[in-house]
């Protein structure tokens, strides 16, 4: 039996998809966000999609980019994935080295990948010189039996709309995502002013719910926000759920994220997921008070490439 790496190929879409929901379930991913991914990339993050196959059939992946848009020039990142019953066959290695190889060529300096928290992908990550960073929490709602919560009334002056009220001017969102996602814990520090860019993999990704996505307004201005994706069908998950500096401390995402979720349940939508850093302690508190149970771990790994 041989393993190859190769680049990904439109026909290999449906395959993607389902290794992903295979591997990390938390994740909503449509065939159509494959596509997207690929076809859409900002050219300056060099990004490729690589695929594992073992005679013929597709056991594992690998989104591999160089963080363009990062503060630290030379950051990049890739996370392989392969199937459980695959593993051991030296895809995961071959991934990985394809990727360090592509990243190293386009000046990349650092190499970050998450990695489940599980002794033998650590083990994987660690045999391959990557080191600990940061973790993060993936945890779920049973949305289809849940009993949420309802939101005490927005303060005078506020009120909640949706992403879809924004379809002809997004802006407001936008500037509210970008200063919320630059206080956000992280091991890559984002350049996040890039409006075009925004549109590109955020606003025009298929998998965001403008209907499900909620923001509190002032004054003709978004204050907080929740991004809400969907797969169409059962998944929901949440997206960046921020509120500007200067209206925190009042529930406001508190209030959007209830909303949406309610309209996930109408909508039909029975599996909620969202991930924090293990440090958001905040928002980790919310998403305690909304019911979400730990589902998952992961964690950041880093490693400097020579």
């Amino acid at each position: 039996m041989t393993v190859i790496v190769r680049d990904f190929r439109t026909e290999d879409a449906g395959a993607v998809v389902r290794l992903r929901r295979i591997c990390t379930p938390y994740v909503v991913m449509t065939e159509e966000s494959v596509l997207f991914e690929v076809a859409h990339a900002n050219p300056a993050r060099k990004f490729r999609l690589l695929v594992a196959e073992e005679d013929g059939e597709l056991i594992g992946s690998a989104h591999v980019g160089v963080a363009y848009d990062s503060t630290d020039p030379g950051q990049s990142s890739v996370t392989p994935q392969v199937h459980p019953e695959r593993r051991g066959r030296g895809a995961g290695s071959l991934l990985l080295r394809t990727a360090e190889e592509h990243l190293a060529v386009e000046g990349a300096t650092s190499v970050y990948s998450w990695v489940l928290d599980e002794p033998a992908s650590l083990d994987f990550a660690e045999h391959h010189g990557y080191r600990a960073t940061r973790p993060a929490h993936f945890q779920r709602l049973d949305l289809a039996g849940a009993v949420l919560p309802e939101p005490p009334p927005l303060p005078p002056g506020f009120e909640l709309r949706t992403a879809a009220d924004f379809a002809d001017d997004p802006r407001p969102l936008f500037e509210a995502d970008a200063e919320a996602t630059s206080d956000e814990p992280s091991d890559i520090g984002t350049d996040f002013d890039d409006y075009e860019d925004w549109l590109g993999h955020t606003w025009n990704n298929p998998c965001l719910d403008r209907e499900l996505t909620t923001v509190v307004v002032a004054g003709g201005r978004v204050v907080a926000y929740t991004l809400a994706h969907t797969d169409g069908r059962t998944r929901y998950m949440s997206g960046m759920t921020g509120t500007l500096r200067a209206f925190r401390g009042r529930g406001l995402a508190k209030h959007a994220k209830t909303a949406s979720l309610h309209r996930a349940r109408a909508a039909g939508r029975t599996d909620a997921y969202t991930t924090n850093d293990a440090e958001n302690g905040p928002m980790l508190a919310i998403n305690k008070w909304f019911g979400y149970e730990l589902f998952a771990r992961e964690v950041r790994h880093v490693r400097a490439l020579a």
